[in-house]
């Protein structure tokens, strides 16, 4: 299976996290989309890498999502997997669905295998990274893991602000 070739997963969500803190800055609601063709070696969530793995999402399950995110405590939503970029149809929807109640009032978060600079590229994906706040980039890497990362698993992963990297035309760090 080519990565770069998928874009449209099985609507399935592995896990919902209504309060977390370990995903992004602040406490946030996290979701687990299934699938992801990157088959990361070391990767610390192999179910999630299955399309059909966990749920059928539901209009209702978003529903159910965007409700944990309401209380004024939580800063946003991170969206995990598997691969949200191979999963476009329910990531935009459920983005969509987050940014019509909340504007750009909370954050959202992505974790991604794909870098930057091939997201901003491709067509396909601009939407949901352009109604993104920040990414994690870049493929697991076992052999770079480091245990203490904040908000990462290697040290290849990059945490990119994307608005202020598509506005400045290179890439921005989160804090920088």
């Amino acid at each position: 299976m080519n990565a770069l070739n998928i874009y449209e997963g099985r609507y399935h969500i592995a896990k919902v996290e209504p309060r977390t803190f370990v995903d992004g800055e602040g406490v946030r609601c996290s979701i687990y989309l299934s699938g992801c063709p990157f088959d990361c070696k070391g990767c610390y969530n192999l179910a999630a890498q299955n399309f059909t793995y966990g749920q059928l999402c539901s209009d209702e399950m978003i529903d159910e999502i965007i409700s944990h995110c309401e209380a004024d405590y939580i800063s946003g939503l991170s969206i995990l997997g598997g691969e949200p970029f191979c999963n476009l149809k329910l990531a935009e929807k459920i983005v969509s669905r987050f940014r019509a109640r909340f504007g750009r009032g909370k954050t959202i978060w992505v974790w991604s295998g794909f870098v930057f600079e091939y997201l901003k590229n491709d067509a396909k994906r601009q939407y949901l990274l352009r109604n993104i706040d920040v990414l994690v980039d870049g493929p697991f890497m076992r052999q770079l893991f480091r245990p203490n990362l904040a908000f990462r698993g290697s040290l290849n992963q990059r945490i990119i602000d994307v608005s202020r990297s598509l506005s400045n035309g290179k890439t921005v760090y989160l804090n920088d």
